[in-house]
C-alpha cells in the first residue's frame, strides 16, 4: 500500500491539471465565435470569417498555455486563499470566465509575436506543424494575420472589462508589456544574426536585455500583474515588488532554458537543441567569451553559427573545456538566483493582498527542471 501511494498521488496531481487545463481550453472556442461574430456584424464576408478563423483556431491553442493558465492560477490565490496560505472558497464562475479570458488575451499575444517571429527567423515548423506563413495559401497574408491576433486582444478586453476600474489599467499593461517585448526582439535580431555571425557583438548584458525585455515581461510579469487587477490591487508599489521577483525568475527560466539548449537530453526536453547552429546571443556563448583563451576564441569564431553538427561539436567541446566548465558555472548561477529570488519572496507582505505562494508556485515549477 505505502508503495503505491506515491504513485496515486502524481496520477491524481496530473489528472487534476489535465482537467484545469481541459477547462481553460473549453473558454478558447467561446472567444473565437465572439470574435467571428464581431467580423459577422461588420458585414465581413464569409470567406474572411473562415479565414481568420483558421488563423485563430492553428495558432492559438496547441502549445503549453503555461502563460494563461498562470493568470487563473494566480487569480484563484489571490481570491480564494487567506495570509495563511488556507483555502477559503473557490472561484465563481463568472471569475473563473474574467481570468481565463485575460489568460487567453496573453495566449493571443504569445501566438501573435510567433507567427511574426517565424517569418523573421525564417522558421519552418512550430508545434510540430509547419509555422503559419508556411501553410499552402498563406504565405504574406500571415503579417496581417499576426496583426489580427493582436488585435483580438483589444476586442475581448473591451467586451469583457471595459465595465471594471481596471480597464485602463489592463490596456496600459498590455500596451507596454507588447512594446517591451518587441524591444527585446530587435535587440535580438541586431545582435545575432543567423546569416552573419560576430561575436564580437554578443555580450552577458545583451543577454540580460534580450531576455528581460523578449521574455520575462510578458511571459512572467503580466500574467501575474492581470490577476493582480483582477483582485482589486492597486497599489503601485505591489506591482513593482511583483516585478522585482518575476523578472529575476523569468531571466533565470531563460538561462536555463539556454543551458537546457547545449546539456539537456533531446528525449526529455522533446527536442533537439539549436542555439549554436543558429547563432543565438545565449548564456553559454556569453559566458564562453569572458573565459576563453585566444585559440579557444579562434575556433568560437570558426564554428559557432555554422549549419553543420562538427562545428557544433567543436563549439561545445570549448563549453566543456576545464577553464569554462558551463555546467558547474551554470550550478553556481542557478543557487546564486534561486537564494536571491527567495529572499524577495519571503519579504511579500501578506497583509497587503499580496501571497508568496503566487510566486513560490512560479518558482517550484522551474528550480532545477529538465524540461
Amino acid at each position: 500500500m505505502s508503495s503505491s501511494a506515491p504513485a496515486s498521488g502524481l496520477e491524481a496531481k496530473a489528472a487534476k491539471k489535465l482537467a484545469a487545463r481541459k477547462r481553460f481550453e473549453d473558454v478558447f472556442p467561446l472567444l473565437v465565435e465572439e470574435l467571428i461574430d464581431y467580423l459577422k456584424s461588420e458585414g465581413m464576408p464569409a470567406e474572411a470569417q473562415e479565414w481568420y478563423r483558421k488563423n485563430l483556431d492553428y495558432n492559438t491553442p496547441g502549445g503549453k498555455l503555461n502563460r494563461g493558465l498562470s493568470v487563473v492560477d494566480t487569480v484563484d490565490i489571490l481570491l480564494c486563499t487567506d495570509a495563511g496560505g488556507k483555502r477559503t472558497r473557490e472561484l465563481s464562475e463568472p471569475e473563473y470566465l474574467k481570468a481565463a479570458i485575460l489568460g487567453w488575451c496573453i495566449e493571443l499575444l504569445q501566438a501573435y509575436f510567433l507567427v511574426a517571429d517565424d517569418m523573421m527567423d525564417a522558421s519552418l515548423t512550430r508545434r510540430g506543424h509547419p509555422c503559419w506563413y508556411k501553410v499552402q495559401g498563406v504565405g504574406n497574408i500571415a503579417i496581417n494575420d499576426s496583426f489580427m491576433l493582436e488585435a483580438a486582444i483589444y476586442y475581448l478586453l473591451k467586451k469583457h472589462f471595459r465595465q471594471d476600474s481596471y480597464y485602463g489599467f489592463l490596456l496600459e499593461l498590455f500596451h507596454d508589456v507588447t512594446f517591451q517585448t518587441e524591444l527585446g526582439q530587435l535587440i535580438d535580431l541586431i545582435t545575432a544574426d543567423e546569416h552573419h555571425v560576430d561575436l564580437s557583438k554578443f555580450s552577458l548584458e545583451k543577454h540580460h536585455l534580450i531576455v528581460l525585455y523578449k521574455t520575462a515581461f510578458y511571459s512572467f510579469y503580466l500574467p501575474v500583474a492581470c490577476a493582480m487587477h483582477m483582485a482589486g490591487i492597486k497599489d503601485e508599489s505591489l506591482f513593482k515588488h511583483a516585478a522585482a521577483i518575476l523578472l529575476p525568475l523569468g531571466e533565470y527560466f531563460q538561462v536555463q532554458d539556454d543551458y537546457l539548449d547545449a546539456y539537456g537530453n533531446p528525449e526529455v526536453i522533446g527536442k533537439i537543441g539549436t542555439d549554436i547552429q543558429d547563432n543565438k546571443c545565449s548564456w553559454p556563448i556569453n559566458v564562453v567569451l569572458l573565459h576563453a583563451t585566444s585559440e579557444q576564441r579562434a575556433l568560437l569564431d570558426q564554428h559557432y553559427g555554422r549549419k553543420d553538427a562538427a562545428s557544433e561539436a567543436v563549439v561545445k567541446d570549448i563549453y566543456s573545456a576545464s577553464n569554462i566548465d558551463i555546467p558547474s558555472k551554470f550550478a553556481a548561477y542557478e543557487k546564486k538566483s534561486y537564494d536571491e529570488i527567495t529572499a524577495k519572496i519571503a519579504q511579500v507582505d501578506e497583509s497587503t493582498g499580496l501571497r508568496r505562494d503566487v510566486f513560490t508556485s512560479f518558482l517550484d515549477k522551474v528550480y532545477k527542471r529538465t524540461v
